[in-house]
């Protein structure tokens, strides 16, 4: 009876939704229909702007196709959607065991049937994961010419942690279950005594802190390419700590800091504080264009000659979309505006050549921002400073000079989700792990965050990523190339 209730309430909702659209049509109708009268009839329409005036059709067309578009998808969305079978689901999976099932009668008398086909089903199966040793033999040799000499045997393989039995694999399980599936060690700790092995959560922790020591050198290397591409998008996130100088039982905020560039991966940077000198000691040496929300701790930094600063069109668009609690016409004309420059970027983005890019984006969004701006104005005039819509516009104007900062560069993307994407991991870990036991832990956490969230912006798995690393950083030398270690680059070892 729920799923019954849950499907009527998912029909009258979008029938709802599709009656809204059809509202909406109609009245871009009327007024594709009334601005054709002001520039096309006779009397008052010599006294309008022409050139404001097909701009503003051209939009209000884009409006009326884009409503038909939404109108077409909802009436496709009450459709019933083709079911996805099980046996496409799971088309990938091997098949490991094969189970023959005779009829009784067959069993009985086999001489009686001869086979003429069969009926084959799967059922998906699983197997518990299970600790195992492995052991390690280093054979003693003695010379046979001279028993004088002393005996020789093969030197002992560098390990992550010298004198633990814990391997490089099970380390980064550990961490992988923790950063990337967001499994507090508590909870780790009992599924290994399920699996067969007690191991306390203290000694994880102190893997955890080793590793992590270990893994510093290809987390400054990232920083590095970083800081020399040019353009950063950035972000920060609130963290609680527990602070040993504070009452017993009680825990601080600390922040995660995260800069990034989809082609260059995720650094991400503890600190305590969300103050103004973090970022001007985190951008410290880099020169290029930054991508930030209205944040005024970037301030400092976008003030310096060598550093350019661009807004992002998405936190504008969500204060829009929060308006539309108070009123639905102006909010949406806004968001029909943006959702068209979105549109057209991600037409431009199938260009390859970055002049023609940006030549793109001056002919067809210039117009688009022009119209946006102007409409901001005279609703922040139309509207009360403190309503929603007077705060979404003034939000909007405040970061105009880095809207036009994107139409201006090449490289500048149209907001800086792919960093905002990034912090969402721990989101989801604080919901398990509520807090970072100790400060030295929020550090730790940024090192191993980091080539997480690298790792998964270039689609690497991230246990056979650290297995691998935590196996070949333990025998390098500062001699040795760390560039090849970092996610991008990283390619299994034939070991």
């Amino acid at each position: 009876m729920p799923l019954v209730e849950a499907v009527f309430e998912e029909n009258v909702s979008l029938k709802e939704e599709l009656a809204n659209v059809k509202e909406q049509l109609a009245q871009a109708n009327v007024l594709i229909d009334w601005l054709k009268k002001q520039m096309y009839g006779g009397g008052k329409g010599e006294r309008q702007d022409a050139l404001q005036l097909q701009l503003k059709l051209k939009e209000l067309e884009a409006l009326k196709a884009d409503l038909e578009e939404q109108e077409r998808i909802s009436y496709d969305r009450t459709k019933k959607k083709p079911r996805c079978l099980p046996a496409d689901r799971f088309d990938d999976l091997p098949v490991k065991e094969q189970v023959t099932i005779d009829p009784d009668e067959v069993i009985l008398n086999p001489d009686a049937y001869r086979r003429i086909g069969e009926e084959t089903t799967f059922e998906v199966e699983i197997t518990p994961p299970k600790l195992y040793k492995r052991e390690i033999i280093r054979p003693k040799y003695r010379l046979k010419a001279d028993r004088s000499v002393a005996p020789i045997v093969a030197r002992a393989k560098a390990r992550v942690i010298e004198g633990s039995y814990a391997s490089a694999g099970l380390i980064s399980w550990v961490l992988v279950s923790k950063y990337w599936d967001h499994l507090p060690l508590y909870r780790q700790e009992k599924m290994l005594k399920r699996w067969g092995a007690e191991i306390p959560r203290q000694t994880m922790s102190d893997w955890v802190a080793k590793s992590s020591s270990l893994l510093e050198v290809i987390y400054w290397k990232l920083r590095d390419g970083l800081m020399g591409g040019g353009y950063i998008q950035i972000d920060e996130t609130p963290v609680r700590f527990v602070d040993p100088d504070i009452k017993k039982g009680k825990s601080a905020k600390g922040y995660f800091w995260l800069m990034g560039h989809p082609e260059k991966g995720v650094f991400m940077h503890w600190d305590r504080s969300r103050g103004q000198a973090v970022a001007t000691e985190l951008l410290d040496g880099f020169s290029g264009l930054i991508q930030t929300d209205g944040y005024a701790g970037y301030n400092e930094v976008s003030a310096r000659s060598d550093v350019e600063r661009a807004a992002c069109l998405a936190h504008c668009r969500r204060k829009f979309t929060e308006a539309l609690a108070s009123e639905k016409v102006a909010p949406q004309f806004i968001l029909r505006l943006i959702g068209n420059i979105y549109h057209i970027e991600k037409e431009i983005a199938q260009v390859e050549d970055s002049k023609q890019q940006l030549h793109l984006k001056q002919r067809d969004l210039a117009p688009i921002f022009a119209l946006l701006k102007k409409s901001a104005l005279l609703l922040r005039e139309r509207s009360r400073p403190e309503s929603l819509l007077g705060k979404a516009c003034s939000y909007l104007l405040g970061q105009w000079d880095g809207i036009e900062v994107i139409l201006k560069s090449p490289v500048a993307k149209l907001d800086n989700n792919f960093i905002e994407n990034a912090v969402r991991p721990t989101a989801l870990g604080k919901k398990n792990w509520l807090f970072i036991g100790a400060p030295d832990a929020g550090k730790r956490s940024a090192v191993i965050y980091s080539l997480l969230l690298t790792c998964k912006c270039f689609n690497v798995d991230p246990q056979a990523y650290l297995k691998d690393v935590l196996e070949r950083l333990p025998a390098m030398t500062n001699q040795d190339d760390f560039d090849q270690l970092l996610p991008q680059n990283w390619k299994p070892s034939d070991s």
